[in-house]
């Protein structure tokens, strides 16, 4: 066993401003320790694994036709507005005349990438808009067409439980639920 002296002696003077160092550290300058991998690789983010009041939750944002058939999805932790992932699926909707969406969707900014596909949005104003936008309840209740699709899917012991640790698996175990469930 070393004594206090040993100690001394291994550490270099700092000087006035600078951290303390252990001899053979400047060897190690150019390697990352675990803290930092995990953030290269990703981290959280690659995960898609957030709080929120109902725990550690994962969201699938959907995009389907009127026959309850899925064209893409999107996962994001349980905390990001719904109105966030809803502009990113928007991006490759296919032409329709009305798009339907839920209330957590209701943004201008959505509205606005709706009106510019050359479709009609129908959206449940939030309560809380100054100005709310028209909406038709009787159109409204064909939205009933993403409940039935997730529904189906997490008839899927896989998908109604999260059993995959990183985004990209579930998402994958997600698109092949979907198609076996309705493309096959």
């Amino acid at each position: 066993m070393g004594g206090q002296g040993d100690l001394e002696g291994s550490v270099r003077d700092p000087g006035p401003g600078r951290w303390a160092t252990l001899p053979g550290a400047d060897r190690l300058l150019g390697r990352e320790g675990a803290s930092l991998r995990l953030r290269w690789k990703g981290g959280e983010q690659s995960h898609a694994i957030g709080r929120s009041r109902g725990g550690r939750t994962t969201k699938i944002h959907a995009l389907t036709d009127r026959f309850c058939r899925p064209l893409a999805f999107l996962l994001t932790g349980g905390q990001v507005a719904d109105c966030k992932a809803g502009a990113q699926l928007l991006e490759g909707a296919p032409a329709c005349r009305i798009m339907l969406a839920d209330k957590g969707y209701d943004s201008d900014a959505i509205r606005r990438q709706i009106e510019a596909t050359g479709a009609a949005p129908n959206i449940p104003p939030k309560s809380n808009r100054r100005w709310k936008p028209c909406f038709s309840p009787v159109l409204y209740k064909g939205r009933n067409a993403i409940e039935r699709m997730f529904g189906r899917l997490k008839d899927f012991r896989r998908i109604a439980t999260r059993y995959d640790r990183l985004a990209a698996n579930y998402l994958a175990a997600v698109c092949i639920a979907a198609t076996v469930s309705y493309w096959l």
